[in-house]
Parts: structure tokens; C-alpha cells; sequence
């Protein structure tokens, strides 16, 4: 006969002793990588549950994904920083979580100072088994017409007042299907 699984109970919050850092629902954090040599992972935290007695911690998580993760991999505009919300959706053990990060909007990215190590950005959700993005459009600039890159320079024309990439130039704003 089989054992009856345990009840689960859920948390409204639980401290990591290996990072000493407490995680509730909706934080980002760090998960470790099955290959050592790999980024961390990103994730978003949704739930966290433990068994009856507060043990087994486990954490119900939405994946992010890096765009070489993603069908069509790493394109030009993406920047080094850049996560996609999944729909991906996974239980992990809280003892695979390495740290807390932020994901920010493109936006709020884009007007920090500086950019920690924890820092992500992301501007698209991400369907993992169709590949298809959401927006499935961004826009475009300056004369390489491609999308805004964080990772580089751009330039306030004194004239128009548009921003262009690296160097000056005409700049409009178009779109680009992904």
C-alpha cells in the first residue's frame, strides 16, 4: 500500500541560512546551475510550501529565460542583462537558491545609475514551447534601425531631439517582428 503523501503547508516567507536572505512570493532570486561552468538561473518566485514540520522547503517558480535560451537565441539588441518572463513554471528546492536579484522593466533599467550584478532587465514575456514573444514587435532607432540595446551608447540629437545610436544621424521610430 502506498504511503499517503504529507499535507504541504504554505509560507508566507522563508529564510535561505546559505545566503541569509529571507524570500517571499514575487521576489527574483538566483537559482544554481545543473553544470557548474553555466550563469545562474532566473527565476520568480509564486509560492513557497514546506512539509508539515516546516522542512523540505520547496519553491513553485516561473522561469526567466536568457535570449540564447530562447528559439531564435541572442539577436544584436539584446542586452547582456536581458531576461524573458516564461511560461515555464517549475518546483524547486529552496536550498538551490544562490541569491536574491531585481528584474526591472526595460524602462526602470534603463534609467539606473549604475547596474549591479543582480540586476536584469526584461521587456518581453516568452512562450516556451511556441517561441513566440510578447510584444511580438519593438521598437526601432537611428540608421541601423534596431531596437534600443542598454548595453550601448546612445546620443540626443540637439536638432530633433531623437536618440540615436553611437553616432549621429536620422533617427525615426519603427518596428521590428521577432
Amino acid at each position: 500500500m502506498a504511503k499517503p503523501k504529507a499535507p504541504r503547508r504554505t509560507l508566507e516567507s522563508y529564510t535561505v541560512k546559505s545566503i541569509s536572505k529571507t524570500i517571499k512570493p514575487g521576489d527574483c532570486v538566483l537559482m544554481r546551475p545543473s553544470e557548474p561552468s553555466k550563469p545562474s538561473y532566473v527565476a520568480k518566485i509564486e509560492r513557497i510550501e514546506s512539509d508539515a514540520r516546516g522542512a523540505n522547503v520547496k519553491v513553485h517558480v516561473r522561469w526567466y529565460y536568457r535570449p540564447e535560451e530562447s528559439i531564435g537565441g541572442r539577436r544584436q539588441f539584446h542586452g547582456s542583462k536581458e531576461v524573458f518572463l516564461s511560461d515555464h513554471h517549475d518546483i524547486q528546492s529552496a536550498d538551490t537558491i544562490e541569491g536574491k536579484c531585481t528584474v526591472h522593466s526595460f524602462k526602470s533599467y534603463t534609467k539606473l545609475d549604475a547596474v549591479g550584478n543582480d540586476d536584469f532587465f526584461c521587456r518581453f514575456e516568452y512562450n516556451s514551447s511556441s517561441g513566440a514573444f510578447n510584444p511580438d514587435r519593438v521598437a526601432v532607432y537611428c540608421k541601423c534601425e534596431m531596437p534600443y540595446n542598454p548595453d550601448d551608447l546612445m546620443v540626443q540629437c540637439e536638432g530633433c531631439s531623437d536618440w540615436v545610436q553611437q553616432i549621429g544621424g536620422e533617427s525615426w521610430a519603427s518596428t521590428i517582428h521577432l
